[in-house]
């Protein structure tokens, strides 16, 4: 089965841990790519046309300046406080919405932009 989640490598492990639970298949780029790029990251996510979860905000560059295809990638820009809860909660919620779209979770509010 392929993975519809990929975590890169600077996503809270608690956030991974806390998906799986919810029923998502997530490769952690931290168990088994650590310290590749994130062009790498990226083709890994879309190999398994998988939503990409990041705090890494070269994410961006890659898909809007340097135009590079993606199956989805949500920047999360949360505090620690609530940052499992409100990750897999949006996700599980909006997952569909998220696909091939660049999203930014923080703790006010989720924003999906075409």
């Amino acid at each position: 089965m392929p993975f519809q989640i990929v975590a890169d490598e600077s996503v809270d492990y608690r956030i991974v841990k806390g998906l799986r639970v919810a029923g998502f298949s997530v490769l952690s780029i931290i168990e088994n790519n650590a310290s590749v790029s994130d062009e790498e990251v990226l083709r890994i996510a879309v190999s398994n046309n998988a939503l990409l979860i990041t705090e890494d905000k070269d994410f961006g560059e890659l898909v809007f300046r340097f135009q590079q295809n993606h199956t989805g990638i949500l920047l999360l820009r949360l505090g620690a406080k609530d940052s499992v809860e409100i990750s897999v909660k949006n996700i599980s919620e909006y997952y569909d919405m998220l696909q091939n779209k660049y999203s930014v979770l923080t703790e006010k509010r989720l924003r999906i932009k075409d």
